[in-house]
């Protein structure tokens, strides 16, 4: 074994590195496996014993700071909840949040672009055995169904991953300028067909994200032409809805969903969207109740079924609002807010103020898509996506110098 070879072999930093690519293939394919990956990171960054390194890195790190704050605040929320047990399960929920400063010590500029290719053949493959059940060459399997062809993770979780994918391979279509021609024709078919895929699969809030992720990609784009660029945004995004509208059966049932569920609110509030807004109305109440810190990290469940009990019994209870914005508020109240608000703040700041493009770029993406996705669903609290953005966060938002 060469003394250059034995020295790579060995060094934990780029060891690290590597482990990361490998985790950005298996993010959209196996919880199991990026738990493995994840240990693995834990393990090397214990073994290295770097601890001032990743301090400093935390210091100097707005993004880190918000997170960690963020993960704090739900640790504190534990001194006024009355569900000690549904407490303690939700910070064991958001122990992926503790990855970021682990994964961003490990994170290479120069390997961005590798990071990005993984995961985006891992959703390449994800995708082609989509199509596969979809047209029934391959017979069902694991989330997959011919109706809905996600297949290793349900619709709410696959389509923002697909979103971003989209934006990804936009961004490299759009701003790599050393791509040649055969490449730009492959990423056109991508962007092309991971599109398609968007529409004949079941997840909303992915698809509302679309729309706001290949908005920004236009934006940024054609900076210089605001006017232009937004009636070209509406004609593109336009086109692609009504296609999509008249060609796939289970994005136009899911949008002919959406009305009948507001239509028939008053008299049943058990559906999809039903559901959802009554969630909403009764944890605006238990927030006017408790504004500024809410019912504690534990309590929302219990609470919330005292409510809806008394305001609308018919109506089915929740663990959690779908809606990330609501159960910061209702756990913790304003302070909850302005904790989550921080964390998009401070990615939106950074990525303004990089010169690589490409963090500049992506890093606004990823936290608008979040913003606007978190609306819908508490997707800081599920694994895949949490692993999603704690991943992306980890080399998008790392300073230049740390």
């Amino acid at each position: 074994m060469s003394e250059a070879f034995s020295k790579k072999l060995f060094d934990l930093d780029l060891l690290g590195s590597r482990v990361l690519i490998v985790f950005g293939f298996s993010l959209p394919l196996s919880v199991a496996v990026n738990n493995m990956l994840a240990g693995i990171l834990i393990l090397l960054w214990i073994v290295k014993g770097d601890y001032k390194k990743t301090m400093s890195l935390i210091v100097n790190s707005k993004v880190l700071i918000a997170i960690l704050a963020f993960y704090t605040l739900h640790i504190v929320g534990l001194l006024w909840t009355e569900d000690m047990a549904w407490g303690l399960h939700i910070v064991k929920k958001e122990w992926i949040l503790l990855l970021l400063p682990i994964m961003m010590s490990f994170s290479r500029n120069e390997h961005i672009r590798y990071y990005i290719t993984a995961f985006l053949l891992a959703m390449t493959l994800s995708e082609v055995l989509s199509y596969l059940v979809w047209f029934e060459v391959i017979p069902s399997f694991l989330h997959a169904t011919v109706y809905d062809p996600t297949p290793f993770m349900h619709h709410t979780s696959y389509n923002p991953f697909l979103a971003f994918a989209v934006y990804l391979v936009g961004y490299l279509l759009l701003f790599d300028e050393g791509l040649n021609s055969k490449q730009k024709v492959l990423l056109m078919i991508f962007i092309t067909t991971m599109s398609i895929n968007m529409f004949i699969t079941g997840g909303r809030a992915g698809q509302v994200g679309y729309l706001v992720v290949v908005s920004v990609l236009f934006f940024q784009y054609f900076k210089r032409h605001f006017l232009l660029t937004f009636l070209l945004v509406v004609a593109v995004l336009g086109s692609v809805l009504f296609v999509a509208y008249t060609q796939s059966q289970i994005f136009r049932e899911r949008v002919e969903l959406i009305r009948s569920d507001i239509k028939q609110f008053d008299e049943n509030k058990n559906t999809s969207v039903g559901l959802r807004i009554n969630f909403a109305f009764n944890s605006l109440e238990i927030i006017k109740q408790n504004p500024w810190f809410g019912v504690g990290t534990g309590d929302f469940k219990n609470t919330y079924k005292d409510v809806n009990t008394k305001n609308t019994p018919n109506a089915l209870v929740a663990h959690h609002p779908h809606n990330m914005y609501l159960l910061e508020m209702v756990q913790f109240g304003i302070v909850g807010l302005l904790a989550l608000w921080f964390i998009l703040y401070a990615q939106m700041r950074f990525s303004f103020s990089q010169n690589d493009q490409l963090k500049h770029h992506a890093g606004i993406a990823l936290a608008l898509l979040f913003s606007v996705i978190m609306l819908s669903d508490c997707y800081l609290l599920g694994h895949y996506t949490t692993m999603l953005f704690v991943y992306f966060s980890a080399f998008l938002y790392k300073p230049e110098y740390a």
